[in-house]
């Protein structure tokens, strides 16, 4: 008969029982949902990942840390189960969800652990058993940390490819280029729109560039600052730039505020800062000094 449970013994009960009865278990768990859903190739492969998080919980229980989600085993599960539940995350579920499959996993090895305990006194087996439930609930920690996780990561990489697209620098002409740029202008997207506009510049070796503001809703003093910036940037990659889509109202709204945009040229539709960019591109051709 297996060694059952001893007073004060509950940590290597429990890791034994994961590691003598990894096979076994493992075999149950790969066909969850966790495991089943995300390792769709082979299911040896859902059997393998199951060993690992095993051994790795063992590790946990062994050390009698189970309530530490730092516990060096719960490293390598975070790496194991990052990808898991993102992928879970990609197919529609809910962490409440995710955590619920977590949760199934429970089971099998406090059967195991019954089964198993053969004459052990009642009192030991519920302390072996009361170990594994604080280990698991301590897993579904983990799993909802990593998850959220995730989860601002998918969305940060999201924000920015969003960024990407709504801040397109489009080729006008040789060596001109334009952002057209529509709605509020914060700090994150004013980054995203210098550094779209100096690639393009060294791309297109482009000599002038235009900041179309049609789309801005308002125009305040951080707004300013940043389109500010971003001219000098493009200036110090060689590049002229003219900011258009002066409206009246925004107009009205820069002079109340008291804003300089210095010696930046500016347009008031994008038709007249093109017509402005052409004919200085002309008169450089020609070797003449371009108005302003």
């Amino acid at each position: 008969m297996t060694e059952g449970p001893t007073a004060g013994n509950a940590p290597r009960t429990v890791a034994r029982i994961l590691r003598e009865r990894n096979e076994q278990i493992a075999q149950r768990w790969a066909d969850l949902p966790l495991f089943q859903a995300v390792f769709t190739v082979t299911r040896d492969e859902a059997v393998e990942a199951c060993h690992a998080v095993l051994e790795s919980l063992a590790q946990v229980a062994e050390s009698g840390r189970v309530s530490d989600i730092e516990a060096p085993g719960f490293g390598t599960i975070r790496q194991q189960l990052a990808s898991m539940s993102a992928s879970r995350t990609r197919s529609g579920l809910s962490i409440g969800q995710i955590d619920r499959e977590v949760g199934a996993l429970g089971t099998a090895p406090v059967e195991i652990l019954e089964r198993e305990s053969g004459d052990a006194a009642d009192g030991d087996v519920l302390r072996a058993r009361l170990l594994w439930t604080e280990l698991l609930s301590t897993l579904r920690v983990v799993v909802i940390e990593t998850t959220l996780h995730e989860n601002r990561e998918i969305v940060d990489r999201q924000r920015q490819q969003l960024m990407e697209m709504a801040t397109p620098v489009i080729k006008l002409w040789d060596r001109l280029v334009a952002v057209p740029l529509i709605g509020m202008l914060d700090s994150a997207r004013s980054q995203v729109v210098m550094e779209n506009l100096l690639e393009a510049i060294v791309e297109h070796n482009a000599t002038m560039a235009i900041l179309d503001i049609t789309g801005v809703p308002t125009v305040d003093s951080l707004v300013a600052q940043h389109l500010m910036k971003t001219v000098a940037s493009a200036r110090l990659m060689g590049a002229d730039c003219v900011i258009s889509g002066i409206r009246p109202a925004i107009a009205q709204t820069m002079v109340q505020l008291g804003l300089d945009l210095g010696p930046v040229t500016t347009r008031a539709t994008l038709a007249d800062a093109l017509e402005l960019a052409l004919e200085r591109q002309n008169a450089k051709a020609q070797g003449l000094t371009p108005r302003d």
